[in-house]
């Protein structure tokens, strides 16, 4: 999950692997895979590096529990 702001400043949390794409428009519009999108103020490369540490935190809690 990844926290993003939408245009009117409010903050929406989205399940990151459920993202089919982004476009930038100029602001980045997020569709995910059930055809709903969000219009959010983070760059298409700051949603792609909130989805990296987001992975990055999923694999180090993978790993202390093993």
């Amino acid at each position: 999950m990844i926290i993003l702001t939408k245009l009117n400043g409010e903050k929406t949390v989205i399940n990151s692997r459920q993202i089919e794409h982004i476009d930038e428009i100029p602001e980045s519009k997020v569709t995910m895979m059930n055809g709903k999108y969000y219009i959010v103020k983070e760059s298409m490369e700051e949603i792609i590096e909130k989805e990296i540490q987001f992975n990055q935190k999923v694999l180090e809690r993978m790993c202390r529990t093993e």
